[in-house]
């Protein structure tokens, strides 16, 4: 049995099968709207919030995971005797990793390290997964550290929106705001870059948006071999299967999942959003 227990956010949306397999802890951030609170993938799920979003008078707001919601992960983990490495949504898109820092002063007999994985998605997800396949396979904490360290370096992450209100509105769109104010037609192409969403380019159709994921991939994975890829979406499952199919077969993947924009992510990409994340190389 691993000595190591791996942590990550909500906002990995790793799917739940691969969560059950590499017994993987995730931490759930936090959905506000009104005076409503739900925690992130368990209190509402994306179906039930794309669904809700459509006729919203009022727009909801996100929030990071709690510091108790770290306290009580630890401690269980800490029961089992596992040391702990805690993986997390870049700290410039999220206030979660300040969340795990102050949990882990709480507990100083907890031994925790935390990664910031620089990103979020499923970019974020196959970090944790690489680094929960080594504790599986018994490697330490300090050489599951350096998996997801290195893992860190060959992932990222595309995406297409509809629009950028969503991410202009929450403050999470970096350079992108130079796209905002352009004509209505133009599909504006995104990625997390040094931890924050930047703007990669604008094309005029949904349809070109979709194939010039596919090519911004192959571009970033330079030739390196093995593939791993994840499709994500906002209420668009069908363009974004269509772009893992795509991806797939120009890559020779040996793992491909389709994951679905966690109502968190999905409060500042907005319905419709489709992307491409990848892990190469390892």
């Amino acid at each position: 049995m691993s000595e190591v227990a791996i942590i990550t956010d909500s906002t990995a949306y790793i799917p739940d099968d691969i969560v059950k397999q590499s017994q993987i802890s995730v931490v759930p951030l936090v959905l506000i709207w009104g005076e409503e609170e739900f925690l992130d993938g368990i209190d509402i799920e994306p179906d039930e919030f794309y669904a809700r979003l459509q006729n919203a008078k009022i727009m909801p707001s996100t929030s990071q995971v709690t510091p108790q919601s770290f306290i009580d992960t630890y401690t269980r983990l800490n029961e089992q005797g596992k040391q702990i490495l805690a993986v997390l949504i870049s700290d410039k898109l999220s206030g979660t990793i300040a969340s795990a820092i102050q949990a882990k002063k709480t507990l100083p007999e907890v031994t925790v390290e935390i990664v910031d994985s620089n990103t979020t998605s499923m970019a974020l997800g196959y970090q944790a997964i690489m680094a929960a396949r080594a504790a599986a396979d018994g490697a330490s904490l300090s050489e599951c550290v350096a998996v997801a360290e290195e893992a860190k370096k060959k992932t990222g992450v595309v995406f297409a929106v509809d629009t950028l209100e969503f991410l202009h509105r929450g403050g999470r769109i970096g350079s992108g705001s130079r796209f905002l104010g352009t004509a209505l037609k133009l599909k504006p192409i995104l990625e997390v870059a040094n931890g924050r969403v930047e703007a990669v380019e604008r094309v005029r159709t949904r349809r070109k948006s979709l194939e010039r994921l596919v090519d911004l991939i192959e571009e970033r994975i330079d030739g390196r071999t093995p593939v791993h890829l994840a499709s994500l979406n906002a209420n668009a499952a069908d363009d974004a299967q269509e772009c893992l199919e795509i991806a797939k077969e120009r890559f020779n993947s040996i793992e491909s999942i389709s994951s679905t924009v966690s109502p968190v992510i999905g409060t500042h990409t907005g319905p419709g959003t489709v992307g491409l994340a990848y892990l190469a190389g390892m």
